[in-house]
């Protein structure tokens, strides 16, 4: 009686086994990571009115673009009405505007503190970050920088989640509320781009590198005209 041999498998059909095996791990790893960062920190983001008991150290407004004539756009204009909203509910009494002012032809945080100050709040109340050059920057600068503890984090609600995972993995006690106040054209770019961005983070928040500058401590709790310019 003959007895069955099994063939192995050819070569080329191993290698393409691993191949496919590779493209499922790529493709399910970043999906598996985008739902752990935003699953862990959803119950973080709450409504204005539940900021408004909170009287966090600062109310931090992430940056975003602004135009070359020095105006916010418009998905900025809805982070910074929302923080000035936050500041009048007695969320806190300081704004934080974190974004970038890496060269001198573009400036975020300039132009947010004073479309806030435009808005009715004083200037000294009115902090700048002008080295928030991502979004892991300006949490990290928040704490070490500006000394804050406790936080209320002002953004689109795509965004919230990886902020606020971020926060949490640098000891803050953060909040997000969202600034979506309209429908945003590209929001389906913001989302795809934010799944690369939530990895990013993830890894970021496991090593905590050093931000690109730190500097001289300047506590929340002083004057923000220290930091104009």
């Amino acid at each position: 009686m003959k007895t069955e041999t099994k063939t192995k498998p050819s070569k080329k059909k191993r290698v393409l086994r691993a191949l496919v095996v590779l493209m499922l791990f790529a493709i399910l790893l970043p999906l598996a990571t985008n739902y752990y960062v935003m699953a862990s920190t959803e119950n973080r983001i709450i409504t204005p009115e539940e900021a408004a008991n909170l009287g966090a150290d600062a109310i931090l407004v992430l940056g975003a673009r602004v135009w070359d004539n020095g105006q916010p756009s418009g998905i900025l204009k809805d982070r910074i009405n929302t923080g000035v909203a936050l500041y009048e509910s007695g969320a806190s009494d300081r704004l934080l505007m974190s974004g970038d002012h890496g060269q001198e032809d573009y400036d975020e945080v300039n132009a947010m503190k004073d479309y806030a100050i435009e808005s009715g709040v004083a200037s000294e109340v009115i902090f700048m970050d002008h080295a928030g050059f991502s979004t892991y920057e300006s949490l990290y600068r928040a704490r070490d920088i500006f000394q804050i503890k406790t936080v209320v984090i002002v953004s689109q609600k795509y965004h919230l989640y990886r902020a606020l995972y971020i926060a949490r993995a640098l000891g803050l006690d953060a909040y997000g509320v969202s600034a979506d106040r309209r429908d945003y054209n590209s929001y389906w770019l913001f989302d795809a781009r934010e799944i690369l961005a939530r990895c990013k983070d993830f890894v970021y928040s496991i090593f905590q590198p050093l931000p690109t500058y730190l500097g001289e401590v300047i506590p929340i709790t002083g004057d923000g005209s220290a930091t104009n310019g």
